[in-house]
């Protein structure tokens, strides 16, 4: 019996040891034209599924200039959550083109709600909580980077 259990155990105990594992990401930039300015990151980038899985879970900090950009590969309804990720985070939701189509700012760390893209995306751009609003990024914004077709 006690063997068993040991072996339950195990195995409900991979997918967090999975989760935890340490994955690696892409590093690139990327800008958002937000009218008057410009504002660059530093990002990484998530393209598989075990970079999706992971994004920013179990890090407990984010330099300012920093993100991580979820690429989907092409436009679809995306939801995300917040399971095992202790900070909050603005999101970001971009569609092919590249213009910002719906953002939710200051999600709620470790939450296992879902976050809508409240339609097609390509891409989700997750910041520091509170950075849309710092930074005045809005609806319509363009972002620049090579995932997007009107990247240049």
């Amino acid at each position: 019996m006690l063997r068993i259990l040991v072996c339950v155990f195990g195995i409900l105990a991979c997918p967090i040891t999975l989760a935890q594992s340490t994955a690696s990401f892409p590093i690139s930039s990327l800008e958002i034209d937000s009218g008057e300015k410009r504002h660059r990151f530093k990002i990484e980038l998530a393209v598989t599924p075990e970079q999706k899985i992971r994004g920013l879970m179990f890090r407990k900090h984010l330099d300012s200039d920093k993100g991580m950009l979820f690429d989907y590969g092409s436009p679809r309804e995306i939801s995300m959550w917040m399971k095992n990720t202790y900070i909050p985070l603005d999101m970001v939701f971009i569609d092919g083109k590249g213009r910002i189509s719906h953002i939710v700012e200051r999600t709620m760390p470790m939450s296992e709600e879902y976050i809508g893209s409240n339609g097609f995306v390509r891409a989700v751009l997750e910041l520091n909580g509170g950075t849309v609003s710092r930074l005045g990024i809005k609806l319509g914004d363009q972002v620049a980077h090579e995932i997007f077709d009107s990247w240049r």
